[in-house]
């Protein structure tokens, strides 16, 4: 059975706000939290992004929700070896509770080291090393690594769980969905497709949850919805491979003035119709997923909890 859980944004909001947030969520009766990592938020327009380590923290301790980041990019701004002492720590302050969702990333985010954006199939490989050096720290041995593209010199994580935390894995094209599905402990996916399920499923994920994300807008006046979502998430509407190559937010910027409001909120149900909000959401379910986080765009987040709570979510259980 599919549970349901919040995607906490935080391209569009500052760290405390987060917090109080994921609170609502838990009260409203979510069972999951996700959150994004971003350095950059894909427009000006959203205006945040806070580091997300350090709102994880306050998160576990404000809620007793399992939470995901969705997703971290383990590859060129953070080296593979601090992320995994910054997921094993998430991991021992929510009890258990976090689970370390990774993807190759977008230069909106990594470019900013100054060094080279690596192609797509590169940046699997880095993943597929990545993931195996993150795991072979956890174990809290002393670890010397040489591989082709992570050096590790006598490297020891101290703080640990009791249990390694969960790595799953994101992908959009095949080779990262089968990626996935080999060496990772879950998927991630953003749109209902059901097809990329079984492809996870066949390619060794099979037994393995699957999540999902989801932007939505409550408002009571449908149009001002869909305006909001147009002026804060017009990237929903930009296609191709763009969203991993530019750089800064002005160029994404550029990109939305061709993108139309039809085009904008064509995956985010608008406004108070709850049929319309569970229309979405099943169609995640009937696709196969485990677990969907769903994310109201702006700031109407006290309305959206309350809608949820008495309209929406009683229709899907």
């Amino acid at each position: 059975m599919t549970t349901f859980g919040y995607f906490l944004s935080c391209e569009e909001h500052g760290p405390r706000e987060l917090v109080r947030q994921a609170k609502l969520a838990e009260q409203a009766g979510f069972e999951s939290l996700w959150i994004s990592d971003h350095y950059h938020p894909w427009l000006d327009e959203q205006g945040q992004s806070p580091f997300v380590w350090s709102v994880i923290g306050a998160v576990a301790e404000a809620t007793s929700l399992p939470i995901t980041t969705a997703v971290t990019c383990p590859l060129v701004r953070v080296h593979p070896a601090v992320i995994a002492q910054a997921a094993a720590t998430s991991a021992v302050l929510s009890e258990g509770r976090f689970r370390l969702g990774v993807g190759t990333g977008e230069a909106l985010n990594e470019h900013i080291i100054d060094t080279r954006w690596p192609p797509a199939s590169e940046r699997l490989e880095m993943l597929e090393e990545a993931v195996g050096l993150m795991r072979e720290l956890w174990t809290g041995r002393l670890v010397t690594h040489r591989g082709e593209h992570y050096k590790v010199d006598t490297a020891r994580i101290y703080t640990l769980p009791d249990t390694p935390p969960p790595v799953y894995i994101s992908g959009f094209g095949p080779k990262a969905v089968e990626l996935a599905g080999r060496i990772g402990d879950g998927y991630i996916c953003t749109g209902p497709s059901a097809e990329l399920v079984e492809k996870f499923h066949s390619s060794g994920g099979q037994g393995k949850p699957v999540q999902g994300g989801l932007k939505v807008c409550y408002d009571e006046d449908v149009d001002r919805a869909r305006k909001t979502v147009h002026r804060l998430w017009p990237t929903q509407g930009i296609k191709g491979e763009a969203s991993q190559i530019l750089p800064l937010p002005r160029h994404f910027e550029q990109l939305a003035e061709m993108v139309s409001v039809e085009d904008a909120t064509a995956g985010s149900p608008c406004g108070p119709d709850p049929e319309e909000h569970v229309r979405a959401i099943r169609q995640y379910v009937d696709a196969g997923f485990d677990e969907l986080h769903i994310n109201q765009i702006g700031p109407n987040q006290e309305a959206f909890f309350e809608f949820y709570a008495r309209e929406v979510l009683p229709r899907l259980r």
